[in-house]
C-alpha cells in the first residue's frame, strides 16, 4: 500500500495527527530540561585516609598502596591516581564507562568499593585511618554565592549562612547546599608548662578533667507518685568563661587549683584554615547549590531566587550574597541564544525556499520543517534530553537536511502538476517512486553522525546527544515527507500547466546542462583538473593545526597561581591579594572572586577544582564583555609573570567541552622518585627555553623542609617514654591536640590544647618543650632526650598513576595560541631525554585527551561507514552505482581546507565531527543523482541523455537542499563550540555540492561506458 494514498485517503486523521505533533512540540518544549552543557556522570571518587606525623614517602609506602591495591581489585576500574602528602592519602579512582553508563550503575560500584576499602582498614598501620570515600565529587553546584560582610566577622556571616542553608535545602529541585572557606570554632587552652609543674599539675589531670567536662552520661529516674521522672544534672560548663573554673585539684591547705591558674583560656578558630574565600578584596565564604539529577536548572535558579526574596528581611544590613555563577541566568540566556539561532536558521531556510520554490512551497517544505521540530522535541523529552548546547546545536545542523526529503517529493509533485496531471495521482506517484531512496538516504544521513553517538568514551558521552537528535528529527523528516508533504501538497499547490508535454527547462540549467555536456566529451581533462583540485585541498589541509576544544565564550577568566610548596596558606592570600589588585585594575573587571588553599566549589561541569594546597590560589575575575579577555589574559600573563617572580602565574580561558588542566604534560614513570625528579627538571629546561610555553611546572612541586629530632634510645628509655609520646608532646605544643569538646546548641566546639604563643614561635623553642616522664615524676624538656634536630627536605607529594610513582613536566602555551605547535617543537626534545631501564616517557594533558576523544571515534565510526556503505549496495542492489557515490566523497577536503584556513579555525574534535557528517550529507546528494540516473537510463533513453536529464532534473532539489544546510547552520558561527564544526560543513558542502553535480555524471558516465551520440 502507498503511504502517500493512505494519508489521502485519511485526512482528518492526518490534520489530528499534526495538530496534535504542534501541541505535544510545544507542552515538550515547556517540560524540557534546560541546561549550559550537557548533563554528564562525572565517575571519579576519592577516597580520603590520615596517617598523622607521617612523610609523604611513609604515607605512599604504608597506606596509598594498600587503599590502592584495595581499589584495584575491582573490574570497573579505568585508572586510579594518588596524591600522598603530609599526613594524609587521596586516592582518585575512575570508573570506566562500559561499566557505570547511569548514575543507579555508578552507585552500585561505589558500594562495592567502599565493601572493598572497608575491608582494607585492618591492613592500615597503627594511627592511620579510617578511610573516607567521597563519591559526590562531581557534583555541580549551579548557584555559587560568596556571602560577604561590611563590618561583620566570618564567624557573623557563617551564622547567616547555615541558616540559608536550612532555608535553601527545602527550595523545590534543589538537591545540596554546600559551603567553602567556612571558619570553624575552637576554644584554646594554652598550658603554661613551668606553671603546671609548679603546682604539681600533670598533663593527664588536665586532659582527664577536660574530657569529663560536658559528657552526657545516664543519671537514673526516680517514681515521684503515678510518675517516673528522669534525672538530667545541669552542666557545669556552660560558657567559655566557666571552663576555666574547672577544678583540677587542691594544692596546699584549702587552696584550690582550678584550670585558669595554669592556662589561658581563649576562643577562636581552627588555626591554619583550610581554604580561605574573597570577593572584590573582602572576606567571603562560598554557600553552593546544587540541581537534582536530571532537573530544569533555570526553574531551579528563580525557585531559589523567590525564596531568598522572601529572607530578605533576616538578612543582616551590610550582609551581601554576590553570584559568583548563577547558571540558572547563563543557561536561560545560552537556550534563548539558541532558540534565537534555531528561528534565525528556519528563516533563513524558508527564505531560501521562497525565493526559488515560491511561496506556496516554501509553506509546504516550511510547515513540514516545523512539524518536524515539533515532532523532534516530543522525542527528546521522552528519552531525557535536555535543552542544551549540543541538542539545540542538533537541531540546527540537521535544519537544512531536514527539508531534503519535503523538497525532493514536493519538487517532484511541482514538475509534474506542471506537465497537467492529476493532483493525487501526481503526489502518490512521486512518493512511490522516492520513498525508498530517501529513506536510503535518511539512513545515510543518520549513520554519518553515529561515530559520536556510538563513541565509546568520555567525549561520545558529551557530545553523543548529537547523534540522537539527528536521529530522531532525521527519521521524522522522511515520515512527514512521504505523508504529510503531499497532503500539503494537494491542499495547497496550485500550478499553471505548461503549454507542451513538458515544461520548459529554466536557463541556469539548460546552461549547466550545456556545460556538463561539454565537460563529460572532455573526460580525461576534467578528471585531471578535479584531481588536482583535491591534491590541493589535501595540502591545504596539512596547514591547518590541530586541536582539541574550543575556548568558552563565558564573560570569566582564571588566574592560576603558586608559590613554592609548602608556604603558609596566609602567605598565599597576601600574595593573592596583590595579584587581584593589579586584575580589578584592568578596565572592563567588574568582580574577582578569590580561593586560597584550594579551588572553588564545582559551579559547572567542565571546571575542575584543584586539591586542597596551602601554596595555591586562584582568581575568577569577571568581565563586562568576553571580547574584553582575550586581550587581558595575555596582557595579564605578561605582567603577573614579571611582578611576582617567586610564583607560577598562568592565567586562562574557560574551555567548552569535557577538560582542563595543564595543555602540555610529559609524565615520566619509574620506582625512584630522585631519578623521577631529574627527569622532569631536564623536560622542564627545555620547556622554559621555549618562548611559546608559559608557567613551566611539575606536579611534585618543591621539596619542603621538615625539621627531625633526633631522639636518644638511650635518654628516651631512662626517662620512660618513647618516640611516640615525644611526638604528640611537640604536636601539643606547636599545633595544638584536641582534649574534648564544649556544647553549645547544636555544635560541638573542639577543646584544643597547646602552648602559649611565647613557647611555639620559633623552631628553636623545640627543645624546651616539656615532655612528662613517670621515671622521674616532673616533666622533662625535649633536648634533654635527643642528640639534635636536623633540617631535611623531603618530597611533599609523591604522585602516582595506577599504583607507579609518575611526575609531570607541565606547561601551557602562550594566552590565545594553540598547544599543539608548542607541543610539536616540544615533544622531540623531551623523547631524546635518556631514560634508566625501567623509566617510561608519556604524554598527557590535552595531546592524551584529543587522543582519546579521536580513539573513540576511531572505533565507532568504522561500523557507521560499513553501515553507510551496505545501505548503498542494498538500496541500488549493485556496485557501480555505490562506488560512484563514493568516489565523490573526497572532494569535500577542498572546501573544508578552504574554509579552515579562511577563517584560522583549527581542525579540532568537532571539526573532525563535521567532517564525518559531511559524508552523510554528500553521500545523500550523490544518491539523488544516481537513482534518477539509473531510472532515466532504464528507460531507454540514448547516450549520455539519462546522465544529462538526471543531472538537469536533480540539479535544483540537490543545490536546493545543500543551500538550505549551509545558511541553516550559518548561525552556528557564532556559537565558539560549533564554529568549526559549521565552517566544515558550510565550505566543505558548497564546494563538494558544485563539484557533484560534475564528478556524479562523469564518474556515471565513465563506469558505465556512454558515449555522446549528439553531434559536437
Amino acid at each position: 500500500m502507498n503511504i502517500a494514498a493512505a494519508t489521502l485517503d485519511k485526512r482528518t486523521i492526518a490534520w489530528l495527527g499534526c495538530l496534535l505533533l504542534l501541541i505535544g512540540g510545544w507542552i515538550s518544549y515547556q517540560g524540557l530540561g534546560r541546561f549550559e552543557d550537557p548533563e554528564f556522570v562525572i565517575r571519579e571518587a576519592v577516597i580520603v585516609t590520615p596517617y598523622p606525623g607521617a612523610l609523604p614517602t611513609e604515607v605512599a609506602d604504608e597506606v596509598t598502596d594498600v587503599i590502592e591495591g584495595a581499589a584495584q581489585q575491582l573490574q570497573e576500574v579505568k585508572e586510579i591516581t594518588s596524591v600522598s602528602g603530609m599526613g594524609l592519602s587521596r586516592v582518585s579512582v575512575e570508573i570506566d564507562l562500559p561499566f557505570a553508563r547511569t548514575r543507579d550503575q555508578l552507585e552500585q560500584v561505589w558500594d562495592k568499593l567502599r565493601r572493598k576499602v572497608q575491608d582494607a582498614q585492618r591492613r592500615l598501620p597503627p594511627g592511620a585511618g579510617p578511610s573516607v570515600v567521597n563519591d559526590d565529587f562531581g557534583d555541580v553546584y549551579a548557584l555559587f554565592f560568596a556571602v560577604t560582610g561590611d563590618g561583620w566577622s566570618l564567624e557573623q556571616i557563617r551564622d547567616y549562612v547555615e541558616v540559608l542553608e536550612r532555608e535553601l535545602v527545602l527550595v523545590p529541585g534543589v538537591a545540596k547546599v554546600a559551603t567553602l572557606g567556612t571558619p570553624r570554632d575552637a576554644i584554646y587552652i594554652e598550658i603554661t608548662a613551668a606553671r603546671a609543674a609548679q603546682l604539681g599539675i600533670t598533663r593527664a589531670q588536665i586532659d582527664e578533667a577536660l574530657h569529663r567536662q560536658n559528657v552526657i552520661a545516664a543519671a537514673g529516674d526516680v517514681t515521684a507518685g503515678a510518675q517516673r521522672i528522669r534525672i538530667v544534672p545541669k552542666a557545669q560548663v556552660d560558657s567559655v568563661a566557666a571552663i576555666g573554673n574547672i577544678v583540677l585539684g587542691a594544692g596546699g591547705g584549702d587552696r584550690v587549683i582550678f584550670l585558669k591558674d595554669v592556662a589561658r583560656i581563649t576562643r577562636g578558630v581552627v588555626e591554619p584554615p583550610q581554604a580561605l574565600m574573597g570577593y572584590d578584596g573582602q572576606p567571603a565564604i562560598g554557600l553552593g547549590v546544587s540541581n537534582v539529577a536530571g532537573g530544569n536548572v533555570v526553574e531551579m535558579g528563580d525557585a531559589v531566587r523567590a525564596r531568598l526574596a522572601e529572607l530578605e528581611s533576616q538578612r543582616p544590613v551590610g550582609m551581601a550574597l554576590n553570584a559568583v555563577s548563577y547558571q540558572s541566568d547563563s543557561v536561560r540566556a545560552a537556550v534563548d541564544g539558541f532558540v534565537a539561532n534555531l528561528i534565525a536558521a528556519v528563516v533563513i531556510v524558508v527564505g531560501v525556499l521562497v525565493l526559488f520554490m515560491g511561496l506556496r512551497s516554501a509553506f509546504v517544505v516550511g510547515a513540514v520543517l516545523v512539524l518536524t521540530v515539533a515532532g523532534t522535541l516530543i522525542a527528546m523529552y521522552l528519552d531525557g534530553i535536555a535543552m542544551q548546547r549540543i541538542s539545540l546545536g542538533a537541531l540546527i545542523i540537521a535544519l537544512g537536511m531536514l527539508v531534503d526529503n519535503a523538497i525532493v517529493v514536493t519538487d517532484g509533485i511541482l514538475v509534474r502538476l506542471q506537465r497537467g496531471e492529476d493532483r493525487r495521482a501526481a503526489a502518490i506517484a512521486v512518493v512511490q517512486a522516492t520513498q525508498w531512496p530517501l529513506l536510503g538516504g535518511t539512513a545515510v544521513g543518520i549513520l554519518a553522525f553515529s561515530a559520536i553517538g556510538l563513541s565509546p568514551t568520555d567525549m561520545g558521552e558529551y557530545a553523543g546527544s548529537l547523534f540522537w537528535v539527528i536521529l530522531y528529527s532525521m527519521l521524522l523528516s522522511w515520515l512527514l515527507a512521504v505523508t504529510i508533504t503531499p497532503l500539503l501538497c494537494v491542499s495547497f499547490l496550485k500550478v499553471k500547466p505548461a503549454a507542451g508535454a513538458h515544461s520548459p527547462r529554466h536557463p541556469v540549467l539548460e546552461r549547466y546542462r550545456a556545460l556538463l555536456r561539454t565537460l563529460l566529451r572532455h573526460r580525461l581533462g576534467t578528471g585531471l583538473a578535479l584531481l588536482a583540485l583535491l591534491a590541493a585541498g589535501v595540502a591545504g589541509l596539512g596547514h591547518v593545526p590541530a586541536g582539541f576544544m574550543p575556548e568558552s565564550a563565558r564573560p570569566q577568566f582564571v588566574v592560576d597561581m603558586y608559590l613554592p610548596q609548602g608556604t603558609d596558606i596566609e602567605a598565599t592570600a597576601a600574595e593573592l591579594g596583590a595579584i587581584e589588585q593589579r586584575v580589578r585594575a584592568k578596565p572592563g573587571v567588574t568582580h574577582a572572586t578569590s580561593f586560597v588553599g584550594q579551588g572553588g566549589l564545582r559551579f559547572m561541569l567542565t571546571y575542575a577544582p584543584e586539591e586542597p594546597n596551602s601554596a595555591y590560589g586562584q582568581l575568577l575575575v569577571d568581565v563586562d564583555d568576553f571580547r574584553r579577555i582575550d586581550p587581558l589574559v595575555a596582557e595579564l600573563q605578561a605582567e603577573l609573570t614579571a611582578a611576582h617572580p617567586d610564583a607560577a602565574v598562568k592565567v586562562w580561558k574557560f574551555m567548552l567541552g569535557r577538560g582542563g588542566g595543564k595543555k602540555i604534560e610529559a609524565a615520566f614513570r619509574g620506582p625512584d622518585p630522585a631519578v623521577l625528579r631529574r627527569l622532569a627538571d631536564q623536560a622542564k629546561a627545555v620547556m622554559a627555553a621555549d618562548p611559546g610555553a608559559v608557567a613551566v611546572q611539575d606536579d611534585w612541586r618543591e621539596k619542603v623542609a621538615v625539621l627531625r629530632p633526633d631522639v636518644d634510645p638511650v635518654a628516651a628509655q631512662r626517662a620512660g617514654v618513647d618516640a611516640g609520646e615525644i611526638s604528640a608532646a611537640l604536636n601539643r605544643a606547636f599545633s595544638g591536640e584536641q582534649v574534648g569538646v564544649y556544647r553549645e546548641g547544636d555544635t560541638l566546639v573542639p577543646l584544643i590544647a597547646r602552648a602559649p604563643q611565647a613557647e611555639r614561635e620559633e623552631a628553636a623553642a623545640l627543645d624546651n618543650v616539656q615532655v612528662y616522664s613517670p621515671t622521674a615524676g616532673r616533666y622533662l624538656p625535649v633536648g634533654q632526650l635527643v642528640d639534635g634536630t636536623d633540617l631535611a627536605w623531603v618530597d611533599a607529594i609523591v604522585r602516582r598513576v595506577d599504583r607507579f610513582p609518575t611526575i609531570k613536566a607541565q606547561a601551557d602555551p602562550l594566552p590565545g595560541a594553540l598547544s599543539a605547535p608548542v607541543l610539536e617543537r616540544l615533544k622531540p626534545q623531551i623523547e631524546a631525554i635518556a631514560l634508566p631501564p625501567g623509566y617510561a616517557l608519556e604524554w598527557h594533558g590535552e595531546y592524551k585527551a584529543s587522543r582519546e576523544a579521536n580513539a573513540g571515534l576511531a572505533v565507532s565510526a568504522p561500523y557507521g561507514f560499513a553501515a553507510m556503505v551496505l545501505a548503498v549496495v542494498v538500496m541500488f542492489n549493485a556496485l557501480r552505482q555505490p562506488l560512484v557515490i563514493w568516489l565523490t566523497v573526497p572532494l569535500a577536503i577542498i572546501g573544508v581546507a578552504v574554509g579552515l584556513l579562511l577563517f584560522q579555525v583549527p581542525f579540532e574534535f568537532m571539526a573532525i565531527l563535521g567532517f564525518l557528517s559531511l559524508i552523510g550529507m554528500l553521500v545523500k546528494n550523490a544518491i539523488v543523482l544516481v537513482d534518477e540516473a539509473d531510472a532515466e537510463r532504464k528507460s531507454g533513453s540514448p547516450g549520455l541523455a539519462p546522465v544529462l536529464d538526471a543531472a538537469a532534473s536533480r540539479a535544483r532539489p540537490v543545490v536546493l537542499g545543500a543551500l538550505t544546510t549551509i545558511l541553516g547552520v550559518a548561525p552556528l558561527l557564532l556559537d565558539p563550540f560549533f564554529k568549526s564544526m559549521a565552517v566544515t560543513i558550510m565550505f566543505g558542502l558548497a564546494f563538494a555540492t558544485l563539484l557533484t553535480l560534475i564528478v556524479v555524471p562523469l564518474l556515471y558516465a565513465v563506469l558505465f561506458r556512454m558515449r555522446d551520440d549528439a553531434p559536437a
